[in-house]
């Protein structure tokens, strides 16, 4: 079934089929289902894609990208609540504005993307190359030059059908996850085309080594396998792409099955291409952490003009204040109540005596009793958290109700209407909802569920809720924990097998615990032993590069189980992206101060982490010669020195810099060790770290064993010069 409103841009006769295909509208797919059971049990009540996001609905933040990056026409594919959906569509501004069309596709069989895009290809409505997304994608990118590129190539060869939107994201090098949550990803690509040779990601392939086909290094001069990548999941696709899907019914997943399918088939010749980019953003939200983390990237403006304090349909405009605070001008607060950095309060919003808010978005129409305390949390609309209550690290839904004194552990998610009893404790990665849990964990029961939605802000109440579930059904869940969530309290907490608690916690919004850091560690420590086919050995991700984690990597065990190790490479890999997508000091300084603050870390902790991360982006910049490396130093050094000086208040952080530079001499980067003096007293000149420092600096290792030394007698002429100057300053 297919409706449409809203006006579309009118077609002229053409003169040839060039002009006409010229003037063929830009259109985009959204499917507006994610066909997975990632969010359960939230979208057995309510689809993905109206979701809260800071706020607002995600698919309003793939539809504002897209009209902005030039799109005309738009489908949205509903299925799983789709009368939610196409409701919500035909009470927003979308239809109607000129220009920009958007027409939903209704089905209620579907249950992949395969079938979605075989539907879509039935109605005959895509008439050129489209652009396709899921609904749960927030970018800012241009989309015309990945326009350009594709067809451009697809008028030298017509196997050319798909660009792959890429960019730059280094996975852990602990979890092997990138910050999005997601597996680390292998991709082969052609340095000179950009042609994509091959796909896998890590949860496809458990072995602990890559097995690549020797025809990719036969077939083409030149190949580079890449682990550092990111997959936006936005594809620019030729309408051949619908018609593959039509011909091969066992394509049911775009990447698992359509992409790996072209790479391997050597008999059509379709080709597959990747654009990276650099500048912009683009990410989707496959699970709990990366609704985290792109909530993160949307308060700490990576993502404008999709950000809170611009209005665009969908949101209602709050107010940025100092330290990433947003408020809506409605609000009700106390003056004894405290609301701190990263912070959206949405409009209708009460908060009561004492209590502390940090790190959370919270919704319209909230009522937050007095001695709340509430860290990293994103609670949505029409919520009732009473007094005394704690909430660190969750998600609660529309309509909650916490009754005084309860309390959430890290992890937690409460579905629609779920009311947690007086002083009642849910445990960490609980999952509580007014359903049952399902006896069948398929992707499509959602479908099963729409029908006894009551709509996309109501769900169904304890009463009816309890007339859906039969006897039947209660005796097959014995063990299910039916409404033990305290005194007053309505809603079933669900089980997680075994296996599945690993997925719980590497998917959470919660920070992963130190603890299972350490067992992952052990484990890829484990994984290093295995060879592979040929009897050769490889680290256990694929990872290539000089900071791999191997066999060797004992002490790196032991550092894990402090925070400090972690928020080190947190603060490297923002300082990362800062660097990739050019961006300002304050917005770096923003996400390190977030992290600062997760992490309860001072002052010298983020100067040493960020000086360690100017430096080494220093060291990965070509160079054939310690002069080369040490002219590196000095334009990083120039062009990071503002971010850098905000980190040294006082004499103690500029010590914790050399002493962080002696330990990258002495380990990581060996090959600073005969430029210490030189950049050291570069950083002098630039007033990066004061005379009084390095002489402390000096003073403290006088007692020291003679190999905690190196540096400083390397140094002497450069000290004993400084004390010559401080004693003429001081007899002057």
């Amino acid at each position: 079934m297919v409706g449409k409103k809203g006006g579309s841009k009118g077609m002229g006769a053409a003169e040839d089929a060039e002009e006409e295909l010229a003037r063929t509208p830009l259109q985009a797919i959204i499917l507006a289902d994610s066909f997975t059971t990632k969010f359960r049990p939230i979208t057995l009540e309510r689809p993905k894609v109206l979701l809260p996001l800071v706020n607002a609905p995600m698919i309003d933040y793939t539809l504002a990208w897209l009209e902005s990056a030039g799109v005309e026409e738009v489908f949205v594919f509903c299925c799983a609540h789709s009368k939610q959906v196409i409701d919500y569509l035909d009470k927003s501004n979308w239809f109607g504005q000129p220009n920009f069309s958007v027409t939903t596709i209704e089905s209620h069989n579907a249950i992949s993307a395969g079938d979605a895009l075989r539907l879509i290809y039935e109605q005959h409505v895509i008439r050129g190359d489209f652009i396709l997304v899921s609904g749960d994608t927030v970018s800012n990118m241009s989309l015309s030059q990945a326009l350009k590129e594709h067809k451009e190539r697809r008028r030298k060869d017509s196997n050319a059908v798909m660009t792959m939107v890429i960019k730059q994201s280094k996975a852990s090098p602990v979890t092997r996850q990138s910050r999005l949550g997601t597996e680390e990803l292998f991709m082969v690509i052609d340095p000179e085309t950009k042609q994509l040779l091959y796909y896998e990601d890590r949860g496809d392939n458990l072995k602990g080594y890559l097995s690549l086909d020797k025809a990719l290094l036969t077939d083409n001069t030149s190949i580079s396998l890449q682990n550092d990548k990111q997959d936006c999941y936005i594809d620019i696709c030729s309408p051949e792409v619908l018609s593959l899907f039509t011909d091969n019914f066992d394509y049911q997943h775009l990447r698992r099955d359509f992409v790996k399918g072209l790479l391997v088939d050597d008999i059509m010749g379709y080709k597959i291409y990747t654009h990276e980019i650099h500048s912009s953003y683009a990410a989707r939200i496959d699970n709990y952490r990366s609704y985290h983390t792109i909530s993160k990237d949307i308060i700490q403006r990576w993502t404008y003009p999709l950000v809170p304090d611009v209005q665009f349909f969908g949101n209602s405009a709050t107010k940025l204040e100092r330290q990433g605070m947003y408020r809506a001008p409605e609000i009700k607060q106390s003056r004894s109540s405290k609301i701190g950095p990263f912070t959206v309060i949405g409009s209708g919003t009460s908060i009561g005596n004492n209590t502390e808010i940090s790190n959370s978005v919270v919704g319209e129409g909230c009522s937050i009793g007095s001695n709340v305390t509430i860290e990293g949390c994103y609670i949505w609309h029409n919520v009732t958290i009473e007094d005394g209550c704690k909430l660190k690290h969750s998600i609660v839904c529309d309509g909650v109700t916490m009754k005084s004194g309860a309390a959430l552990e890290p992890g937690v998610v409460l579905s629609f209407k779920v009311v947690i009893g007086r002083n009642f404790l849910v445990p960490a990665y609980s999952k509580v909802s007014l359903h049952q849990q399902p006896i069948r964990q398929d992707s499509d029961e959602e479908l099963e569920y729409a029908d006894n939605s009551s709509g996309i802000t109501e769900s169904p109440s304890v009463s009816g809720t309890l007339d859906l579930l039969n006897e039947e059904e209660r005796t097959e869940l014995p063990d299910s924990q039916e409404y033990e969530v305290g005194d007053g309290g309505v809603g079933f907490i669900w089980l997680v097998s075994e296996a599945g608690q690993e997925e719980e916690w590497r998917h959470s919004v919660a920070p992963i615990p130190v603890d299972k850091l350490v067992a992952i560690m052990q484990i890829s420590n484990d994984e290093a032993d295995l060879p592979n086919e040929d009897g050769a050995f490889l680290p256990p991700s694929g990872e290539l590069g000089p900071d791999s984690i191997t066999n060797d990597s004992n002490e790196d065990a032991e550092d894990i189980r402090d925070d400090s190790v972690i928020f080190e490479r947190e603060v490297e890999a923002t300082f990362q992206r800062a660097v990739e997508e050019d961006v300002t000091d304050d917005h770096v300084i923003l996400e390190v101060n977030s992290l600062r603050l997760s992490y309860n870390m001072a002052s010298a902790d983020c100067a040493g982490a960020l000086f360690y991360s100017v430096m080494k982006l220093a060291l990965d910049a070509p160079h054939d010669s310690p002069n080369e490396l040490y002219k590196n130093v000095v334009s990083t050094v120039r062009k990071w020195k503002k971010l850098l000086k905000y980190y040294l208040p006082s004499i103690d952080e500029e010590i914790e810099v050399i002493l962080k530079f002696e330990e990258m001499c002495l380990e990581s980067a060996r090959e600073y060790s005969p430029l210490f003096v030189q950049i050291l007293h570069h950083l002098y000149d630039q007033d990066i770290i004061q005379e009084e420092a390095i002489l402390d600096w000096a003073s403290e290792k006088e007692g020291a064993e003679e190999s905690d030394k190196v540096f400083v007698k390397q140094s002497e002429k450069f000290i004993q010069w400084l004390k010559e100057a401080s004693e003429e300053e001081d007899e002057d």
